[in-house]
Order: structure tokens, then C-alpha cells, then sequence
């Protein structure tokens, strides 16, 4: 069971960064059929059909390059759901972590769904993003199987675990921006730092740039999104990595009195770091191709930090019900058979 969860994550932590690198380089329609590439296994049988493709339109979504990024992530992806199913089939037998493998088989089954629907509705903008979170669901339930175990519990005040929650709400909000602003493809609508494209506060429009059921570069009405929508879209995922900044630094400040936390927080911090890094990279170098990648990634171990934090975090329930304690909270939790 351990190894399966194991070699789940790792493919996990494989399959997602790649997904985000097939829809960054524009291989999202390469075939433009599910669960195969026009009817065939692979590009490789489909040659014909993409060629013919290709000639019709030279500059569009179809070639064979195109058609391979897709369909490789689609092979690993379903490596990954039968080692998923596995999962679920031993905690079911050996009576353990049934609800998260559980929980795990379902959004799965959500993704595979998804992934179709991303390429027969024409990479519609809620479409790719619920997958990319679905991505992300699967990636953060498989580490915290893994890891969660390795982690002592550590008795903190009630203030220190709330702030840990306020930054995992906080890190699921940047998330949903973040995959908003790769599916609408409004990263570089805002050029420069900290300033958007000279201004300090650029005009924002939230009527058409928060619709959630349009087409791809569409209002709701079917006429061309406009460019002042595409800005607002950036500039709140701005917003959020400003608030979710904040909420590392108070924490940081707060938790780094709990010494049983320390190192804990010392890798929380690295990954803001690099992620905050990654982001103005992406911004100042126009979204070269392997930084947004990593960008991405780094979202997710940064989230990962910040769940597998939180769950280390423990209230005595006297204090969670107001009634004060003179005892120190900090320090690990007492196990079976030490000191009491």
C-alpha cells in the first residue's frame, strides 16, 4: 500500500506539471477527439488524419508534435488513475485510509471526465480550469497519504492553527485565479512590476472576466472578450499573491516560536519564495515556457506545504472550547507508552 501511494505521487507530481506544459504550448486540441487521437491509438496510427489536418490549416492546434504531447499526457494520466484504482481496491480490502483513497478514486473519475470534456467543448475557460484543480486535488490527497504519517502533531494555540487555515483558504483562491488566468491566456495582459502596463491600479472590468460559462476569448454574448477583461483577470491573481503573502509572513512570524515547527516553516517560506520568483519571472521575461511550468509546480508544493502544515496542528479541545489552560501548548503530542 505504501508503495503504491508512493510511486502514485511520484507520477503525480509528473503528470501535472505536463499537463500544464501541454496546455502552455498550445498542444491542448493536438487530438482533437477523447479518449484516442481520430479514432487511433496513438499520432503515430492517426498520421494521415493529423496530416490532412495540418494542410487545412498550417497555424492551427493539429500537428504531429502537438498530437504526441497530448497524447502522452493522456497514457500517463491513465497509468495514474489504474494505480489510483489499486489504491482504492487495497484500502477497501485491508480496511485503512478508505476515505481518502475513497475520495481520491472519485475525483479521478471527475478528471477523466474533464479531460474529455477539455478537448470536445474547445478548451473552454471553466472546463480547463476545474481540471487543472482536479490536477491539484489528486497531487495534494496522494501527499498527504504519503507523507502525513512522517509528521509528529504539534500542540500550538488556537490564533496559530486559524492563521494556518486563513493560508490554506487563501493558497485555494490563488489557485482558482491562477488556472483562470492560464485558460483565459491573460498572463502577459498586464506587462511589467509591480505596475500593470504603467499604471498602479489599472481600469478592471469584472463583468465579462469572471463569466463562467462562454467560449474561449468570448463574452457571454458570443462578441470578443475585451482586453480590459484579460487585465482584471491578471490583476486580482496579483491581489491574491499579495494576500497570500501576507498570510506566509504572519505565520511565519507567529509559528517560528513553536521550535517543533521550525523546519517545517523554513521550507514553507522557501517555496513562497520560489513561487513569488516565479511569477514575476513569468511576468518580466514574457512567459517563457519552462518558467511558466515551473510556476506551476511550484503552486503546488507551496499548497502542499501549507496542508501538510495545517495538519500538523493541534488544539487541545479545553482551548478550542474557551476554557484556559496553564500548561504550555507548545511541543509535540505525547504518544502511547511516553512520559505523561
Amino acid at each position: 500500500m505504501r508503495r503504491l501511494i508512493w510511486a502514485a505521487l511520484l507520477l503525480a507530481a509528473i503528470v501535472v506539471p505536463f499537463g500544464a506544459y501541454v496546455r502552455l504550448s498550445h498542444a491542448g486540441l493536438g487530438c482533437p477527439d477523447w479518449p484516442g487521437c481520430y479514432g487511433h491509438i496513438s499520432p503515430a496510427h492517426a498520421a494521415d488524419s493529423i496530416g490532412q489536418a495540418q494542410a487545412m490549416s498550417p497555424q492551427g492546434p493539429v500537428s504531429l508534435g502537438k498530437a504526441w504531447k497530448e497524447m502522452l499526457h493522456r497514457y500517463l494520466a491513465g497509468s495514474l488513475a489504474t494505480l489510483i484504482a489499486l489504491i482504492a481496491w487495497r484500502a477497501w480490502r485491508e480496511r485503512r485510509q478508505r476515505l481518502p483513497a475513497s475520495l481520491l478514486l472519485a475525483v479521478v473519475a471527475l478528471q477523466a471526465m474533464l479531460g474529455m470534456w477539455t478537448v470536445t467543448l474547445l478548451l473552454r475557460p471553466a472546463i480547463v480550469t476545474s481540471h487543472l484543480l482536479g490536477g491539484m486535488a489528486v497531487l495534494q490527497i496522494l501527499a498527504w497519504m504519503a507523507l502525513s504519517p512522517a509528521f509528529a502533531p504539534i500542540r500550538v494555540p488556537l490564533a496559530l492553527r486559524r492563521l494556518a487555515g486563513w493560508l490554506v483558504s487563501a493558497l485555494l483562491l490563488q489557485l482558482l485565479l491562477g488556472g483562470w488566468v492560464s485558460s483565459n491566456y491573460a498572463a502577459l495582459a498586464c506587462q511589467g512590476f509591480p505596475a500593470c502596463n504603467g499604471q498602479a491600479w489599472p481600469a478592471l472590468r469584472f463583468d465579462q472576466a469572471f463569466h463562467v460559462v462562454r467560449e474561449l476569448g468570448q463574452a457571454p454574448d458570443g462578441s470578443l472578450l475585451e482586453f480590459s477583461s484579460l487585465v482584471t483577470i491578471h490583476w486580482l491573481h496579483r491581489l491574491g499573491a499579495l494576500l497570500v503573502s501576507l498570510l506566509v509572513l504572519a505565520l511565519l512570524a507567529r509559528g517560528w516560536r513553536e521550535p517543533g515547527l521550525r523546519r517545517h516553516l523554513v521550507c514553507l517560506g522557501a517555496a513562497w519564495g520560489l513561487q513569488v520568483g516565479l511569477g514575476i519571472a513569468n511576468v518580466m521575461w514574457q512567459l517563457p515556457l519552462p518558467i511558466a511550468v515551473a510556476h506551476n509546480a511550484g503552486a503546488a508544493l507551496l499548497l502542499m506545504a501549507a496542508l501538510l502544515l495545517l495538519s500538523r496542528l493541534h488544539v487541545p479541545a479545553a482551548q478550542r472550547r474557551g476554557i484556559h489552560l496553564p500548561l504550555p501548548l507548545s511541543g509535540r503530542l505525547s504518544r502511547p507508552g511516553e512520559g505523561r
